[in-house]
C-alpha cells in the first residue's frame, strides 16, 4: 500500500499560483494580501488538504510554540508524572509538548530527536539517561535551541540538568528512622543496575556510618517493583535476620507490598518507633515521587521529590532558557520532603 504523500507549504503555493512567501502570510495573518490572494490560498488549502499547523511558523523562521520531549520509558511512575507536570505548566504558558518514547535502543532515541529537530521545535527535553549528549548538543547548538535533561540520577554533569537529590532524601529518611529509636535498618528493593537505586543506597550506608550503626550486606536486598515478589522478599529477609526492626524500600509499589507481607506474617507496619519492636512489628518506610495528597494512607513514613512538581520546575527552566536565550550546562537539584505518619 502506497503512502499519502504529505502535502506541503509549496504544494499549496503552487496550486495557488503564488510564492510560498505569499502562502505564508496568509497562514500567518500578517502582510498587506489582497482578498482575492487570500481566497485562492485557502481554496489550494482546503483543495489538497494541508494542515494548518504550528510547524508553518518555525518553517517562517518563528517560534513553533511547541516543545519536544523525549522520554525513555512512560509507563515508568516518575517520567508519566514529569511528563503530565510539565505539560501542565507548557499549556498553561500557551505551549504544546510534542511527546515521544524512545525506549532503550540508541538508534531509536536518535531518530526520535532528529525528529522533533525537523518539526522545529522551541526547545527538547530529555527525561532519562542516554549517551549521545555531546552529539545533541551540538545538533541543538547548531539550531540554537535549548537542551534539558530532566532524570531521576545525575547522569551527566555537562549538561543543563534538572533532577532530585536521591542521597538527600535517604540521608533525611534513614536519620528520622534512627532518631525514632532504630538501629537494625534494612533496605529492600531496586536492582543493581539502576543509579538512582546507588545513589540512594549512597545516603542510607552514609547516614548509618555517621552514626556508628551495623550496616550488613545481607540487609540490602534487589527486589523487582512488584507486590507480589516485595512481600516474599520481606518475609524472607525477617526470616533470617529477625532482630530488623524498620525496612527502607526503594519505591511506593515495593512498599506496599512489603506492608502486604507484614500483615500476612501478623508483623505490621509500626508507627515509626522502636518501641514497636517489642510488639514484634517492623516500621516502614519509602521513597515516593507523588504528592503528599496522593500517598496512600498506609502507616508508612515516605521521603517524596513530587515528579509533577519536578515537571514544573522543567516547563520554568526550558521557557527562562528560551526568553533570554542563553545557554547552561548547570543542575537544578530538587530537595525532599518527609512525610511522617502514624
Amino acid at each position: 500500500m502506497t503512502q499519502a504523500k504529505r502535502i506541503t507549504i509549496n504544494d499549496v503555493a503552487q496550486a495557488a499560483g503564488v510564492s510560498v512567501a505569499t502562502v505564508s502570510l496568509v497562514l500567518s495573518g500578517k502582510g498587506r494580501i489582497s482578498s482575492a490572494t487570500g481566497q485562492r490560498v485557502n481554496d489550494a488549502i482546503e483543495q489538497l488538504g494541508f494542515v494548518r499547523n504550528r510547524q508553518a511558523s518555525a518553517l517562517r523562521g518563528g517560534p513553533s510554540g511547541v516543545i519536544g520531549l523525549i522520554v525513555r520509558d512512560l509507563t515508568t511512575p516518575f517520567y508519566a508524572e514529569l511528563t503530565a507536570g510539565l505539560s501542565e505548566a507548557l499549556e498553561a504558558q500557551g505551549r504544546m509538548l510534542f511527546l515521544l518514547q524512545g525506549g532503550r535502543d540508541e538508534a531509536r532515541m536518535q531518530r526520535c530527536f532528529d525528529t522533533l529537530l525537523d518539526q522545529g521545535v522551541d526547545g527538547v527535553v530529555v527525561a532519562g539517561g542516554t549517551g549521545q549528549v555531546a552529539a545533541w548538543q551540538t545538533q541543538a547548538r547548531a539550531r540554537n535551541i535549548p537542551l534539558l535533561f530532566a532524570s531521576r540520577a545525575s547522569h551527566h554533569d555537562e549538561v543543563d540538568t534538572v533532577r532530585p537529590d536521591n542521597q538527600q532524601a535517604a540521608r533525611l529518611v534513614t536519620e528520622h528512622l534512627i532518631h525514632r529509636g532504630h538501629q537494625r535498618i534494612a533496605w529492600l528493593g531496586g536492582a543493581s543496575s539502576s543509579l538512582t537505586r546507588a545513589e540512594r543506597l549512597g545516603g542510607y550506608c552514609a547516614t548509618l556510618l555517621q552514626y556508628g550503626l551495623p550496616f550488613h550486606s545481607e540487609w540490602i536486598v534487589e527486589c523487582p517493583a512488584g507486590q507480589k515478589q516485595a512481600a516474599e522478599a520481606i518475609t524472607e529477609l525477617l526470616r533470617v535476620n529477625p532482630t530488623i526492626t524498620a525496612v527502607l524500600c526503594h519505591n511506593s509499589t515495593v512498599a506496599m507490598g512489603a506492608w502486604f507481607g507484614l500483615m500476612r506474617a501478623g508483623r505490621q507496619s509500626g508507627d515509626g518507633g522502636y518501641e514497636s519492636y517489642f510488639e514484634n512489628s517492623v516500621t516502614l518506610a519509602a521513597f515516593a515521587e507523588v504528592p503528599e495528597a496522593r500517598l496512600d494512607d498506609v502507616p508508612l513514613t515516605w521521603v517524596t521529590t513530587p515528579a509533577r512538581e519536578m515537571g514544573h520546575c522543567v516547563a520554568e527552566r526550558m521557557l527562562q532558557r528560551i526568553q533570554l536565550g542563553e545557554e547552561s550546562t548547570g543542575s537544578l537539584i530538587l530537595g525532599p520532603r518527609l512525610v511522617a505518619r502514624r
